[in-house]
């Protein structure tokens, strides 16, 4: 006869069941999954998409088989997903819970996207602290990968978390902060959904000003002095880059926003979320795919975009929209991410190595952008060990498998590049490192795997990169 679990009651299975029925959540059994650069189509047994904390607590609590959980989709290696799991759909769950101006505090659900918050604090003149580039990432999702951006002198998103809300395998709702329940905190944000459902953050802001725009090309062999003499000490500088030039990879052009009084060139308070971008599509295309676009973006493109000193509201500079970046088509090929990450003194045993990696692989490589993060203050999963550089390399890839096989070996070379200059590579990436390449790479991952055995016991949140790497 078979078994049965007599400590599971049928009324959470009934309740489970009427949920997901009568709020017409549903959207079909066996759904296809994919992520933004549509190489990794995964088969879900089936999709919620909560509106309540309850709905997630219920939905966890009663399921038995895999969990994984989604927001905007946009990490590249099925992080969001993996086969025949209930996947929890969260961009329905995107309340506004508290804000307060005077404390210059917001506490929002985790499927909200950044947009979502700009939109609400800007009218008091208030801004994200922390966030990556592009404002349509929900605020789970860049949590969960522990995000960082342009702005100078910060670092990991973790650093503007006052405290965050986590439903675990068993439903129960867990507040994590520095203080309570730290080990959550810590492994939850940067932790790729293993430990649970992130459902809630509280998050610091800041003044929303004005920033000036300069710019200016060097070759990228000074840049760590540069960065270091001129720019780290500058507590004006609110964003700042610098973007390295394939194909040669000698040059490379810094851009800076600095808080300024000036009178305001671009009066706008956001970026539109109305537009085609049908200029940045063509330009994307002559750079990957024509000879001489690589020389054409540096010597006539850029110096044309980046004409001026433009002044704007820190809120425009940071509500870019990812829709800028996206082909007609990624049937044949699509733009795809990486990123290293490598202590700052370490600057310039990795980038010659990097490069040759790139040219020896013959990688199209249409931009490399450089950014530095402080130190991660603690999180199990923490990319940015020390105060470090971070390489951003945006490039073209085909889609067919013998494609997908020429960048793993690369990419396991570059991985390789960053663990001998004792740094890391990160992980909302496609898949291609060594399970020993990871653990290198993340020497807490061991600490981190004790703690989602103690939260996570039959394994339940799962997805792809958990499957490849967690024992």
């Amino acid at each position: 006869m078979q078994h049965i679990d007599v400590s599971m009651s049928i009324r959470p299975l009934l309740k489970i069941l009427l949920l997901l029925i009568l709020s017409d959540q549903v959207y079909g059994q066996s759904q296809i999954i994919n992520d933004i650069t549509q190489l990794n189509p995964i088969r879900v047994q089936s999709v919620i998409c909560p509106t309540t904390t309850k709905e997630i607590a219920e939905a966890v609590k009663g399921y038995r088989r895999p969990i994984s959980i989604g927001g905007g989709r946009y990490s590249m290696g099925g992080q969001t997903a993996t086969e025949q799991a209930l996947q929890i759909d969260m961009r329905n769950f995107d309340a506004i819970k508290s804000f307060s101006p005077e404390k210059r505090e917001i506490t929002v659900q985790a499927g909200i996207t950044w947009r979502k918050i700009q939109e609400h604090i800007d009218p008091h003149n208030l801004s994200v602290k922390i966030m990556q580039t592009y404002a349509n990432f929900t605020v789970g999702g860049s949590l969960s990968v522990n995000v960082h951006g342009r702005y100078l002198g910060q670092g990991p998103l973790i650093l503007s978390v006052k405290e965050i809300k986590l439903v675990v395998a068993d439903g129960t709702l867990i507040t994590a902060s520095p203080a309570q329940h730290p080990e959550l905190f810590y492994g939850a944000i940067g932790g790729y959904g293993a430990l649970g459902v992130i459902t809630e953050a509280t998050l610091y802001l800041t003044e929303n000003v004005k920033v000036e725009r300069t710019d200016h090309v060097l070759p990228l062999s000074q840049y760590k002095e540069h960065f270091l003499s001129q720019l780290k000490p500058d507590s004006t500088i609110i964003f700042h880059n610098a973007d390295i030039y394939p194909r040669r990879y000698k040059k490379l052009r810094e851009i800076s926003y600095r808080q300024t009084d000036k009178p305001l060139t671009i009066p706008h308070r956001l970026k539109s979320q109305h537009q085609r971008y049908r200029f940045n599509r063509v330009v994307f295309k002559v750079i990957s795919g024509y000879p001489g676009g690589k020389w054409l973006r540096q010597h006539l493109i850029d110096p044309i975009l980046y004409k001026g000193q433009p002044v704007e509201w820190r809120n425009y500079e940071a509500s870019y929209d990812v829709f800028e970046l996206e082909p007609r088509s990624r049937k044949r090929s699509t733009y795809v991410l990486q990123e290293y990450f490598v202590p700052v003194e370490n600057f310039d045993a990795f980038y010659p190595v990097m490069v040759d990696i790139l040219k020896k692989n013959r990688v199209n490589v249409i931009n490399i952008s450089i950014r530095h993060a402080k130190q991660d203050p603690g999180s199990l999963l923490a990319w940015a060990r020390t105060d470090v550089f971070a390489f951003v390399i945006y490039y073209k890839q085909g889609t067919r498998p013998e494609a997908k096989e020429k960048v793993t070996v690369w990419t396991r070379q570059l991985v390789d590049a960053a663990i001998a200059s004792e740094g890391a590579y990160y992980l909302p990436y496609q898949i291609h490192a060594s399970e020993e390449q990871f653990r290198k790479a993340y020497p807490n991952a061991e600490t981190f795997f004790e703690l989602k055995k103690q939260v996570d016991p039959n394994y339940k949140f799962r997805n792809k990169l958990w499957d490849a790497y967690y024992r």
